[in-house]
């Protein structure tokens, strides 16, 4: 019976940390970010006149080259919305400055540039709309 208490306290940790990451993983939340405005010359790209998606991605990231498709595909067919997509490897200053942790981590932009709201992980199609929805 002893030995089977490790093994029991190991599999109830393993499944809290396993519960906790799904429930933070993907979801877009709110930023009240003070650092200073993202522009097109940072970027390398034009801003979205209402928003800018920024995905930061790497190259052996399953989960980056699905939610570029996905962000892509949505933001096609919106005028207003820009999708951009940052190789974070190459953009290692950027990517410090920003705080990006992990790939694919996708950031909110309005129109003046300002971080909004930030997605670490693959997001959901209903989470970018309503997080799209919610930028004024």
């Amino acid at each position: 019976m002893k030995s089977l208490l490790p093994l029991v306290i190991v599999l109830a940790l393993a499944t809290a940390y396993g519960f906790w990451h799904k429930l933070r993983e993907g979801h877009f939340k709110v930023r009240r970010s003070k650092a200073a405005a993202l522009d097109a010359a940072m970027l390398g790209s034009p801003l979205g006149s209402r928003v800018t998606l920024v995905q930061f991605s790497s190259a052996f990231c399953t989960p980056c080259r699905t939610t570029r498709a996905l962000l892509s595909q949505m933001t096609a067919d919106m005028h207003d919305v820009v999708h951009l997509h940052i190789d974070a490897e190459a953009n290692l200053d950027l990517v410090n400055r920003l705080n990006i942790l992990s790939t694919p981590t996708t950031l909110i932009l309005n129109k003046s540039g300002t971080e909004v709201g930030r997605a670490v992980g693959a997001p959901k199609r209903d989470e970018v709309l309503a997080a799209i929805a919610s930028v004024k």
